[in-house]
């Protein structure tokens, strides 16, 4: 991570928008809201989105002040939220900052300082995972996506990439609205792990839409995301990863499988055999094995879901034609 002084902050104005579904995570959602109040640089404005929860409204309402609280408009799932905070947003740039996720100090500072480049579309940056246990001795962290972190593979310092993790990303809105925003045909819905990839699809419409766009992935724009006991499970794992390949499915259906799947090629080409070669070569240490388990568990778990997504969305589309 870079360790010198942010830079000034461009022109441009910023809106983070917090989504929101349950007071489960209130806790929570109030270290993420307090973590963007306090920036060196605050954003101009908090959108808080509650997702088809009337006492979370209610209660945010009251309790957050200089917070806009609004409920969503959209079906429920974290894509129709995230729709709605970007149509209610007034900031040149809409920052997403995930409800269970809390800011560094310089966060917006680093998301906004790339703007002054107008090929720069999106910054996103790095998640890191905070576990309210620990970190289980098997996980690889190659497969830090699963509990929605930066996982062992991406750049280490600023770069370009295909798409962002959506804890941690930011647009500028003429973008979102040139596109049509988050489908609603993907994304979360509460806590169900067997979806997502909304984040990808938008990426790759904008990109497709403007080919000299720049999706930038900036490391020290960071944001710590809390990790609950039960994401630490192998069936959450293995569901997770099965989702995952199921939602790739579906991106590659509407994007096409070129674009939806250049990451992933690269990721299985040069990430997961090194993750394989070095625990092959730490397998007299605590959980190298089983970790070699979860490498080829979560490759086999991701690749069926993407086949079986493949296969039914085959199958819609010969309805479809009958």
């Amino acid at each position: 991570m870079n360790d010198a002084m942010p830079p000034s902050r461009p022109s441009v104005t910023l809106t983070v928008v917090v989504c929101a579904y349950t007071l489960e995570r209130w806790d929570d959602l109030r270290a993420a809201v307090t973590s963007v109040r306090t920036q060196h640089n605050p954003p101009d404005e908090i959108v808080l989105v509650v997702d088809h929860c009337g006492p979370l409204y209610e209660r945010a309402a009251r309790e957050l002040p200089g917070v806009r609280v609004v409920p969503s408009s959209g079906p429920r799932g974290l894509s129709g939220a995230r729709n709605t905070g970007v149509a209610v947003s007034h900031g040149d740039v809409v920052a997403f900052l995930d409800d269970d996720a809390a800011a560094e100090p310089e966060w917006t500072d680093r998301l906004l300082a790339p703007y002054d480049d107008p090929r720069v579309v999106g910054v996103g940056g790095l998640v890191r995972p905070r576990w309210s246990t620990r970190r289980p001795v098997w996980f690889p962290p190659e497969f830090d996506w699963v509990v929605g972190c930066s996982y062992q593979g991406l750049p280490e310092q600023a770069a370009p990439v295909r798409n962002f993790i959506g804890a941690n990303m930011s647009f500028r809105r003429t973008e979102l609205l040139a596109v049509g925003g988050f489908l609603d045909s993907l994304g979360r819905v509460s806590d169900r792990p067997t979806a997502g990839c909304e984040e990808t699809d938008l990426c790759l419409r904008i990109t497709a839409r403007r080919p000299d766009a720049v999706l930038l992935y900036e490391p020290a724009a960071a944001v710590r995301h809390r990790v609950p006991e039960a994401r630490t499970r192998w069936s959450y794992f293995r569901s997770r990863c099965y989702g995952e390949g199921r939602s790739k499915a579906l991106v590659a259906r509407y994007d096409g499988s070129g674009p939806a799947l250049t990451s992933e090629r690269a990721y299985l080409r040069s990430t997961i055999p090194r993750a394989l070669v070095r625990n092959l070569r730490r397998t007299g240490r605590p959980g190298a094995v089983r970790t070699l388990g979860a490498l080829s568990a979560g490759v086999c778990a991701t690749g069926t879901g993407y086949l079986v997504g493949r296969l039914r969305s085959s199958g819609t589309r010969d309805a479809d034609r009958s």
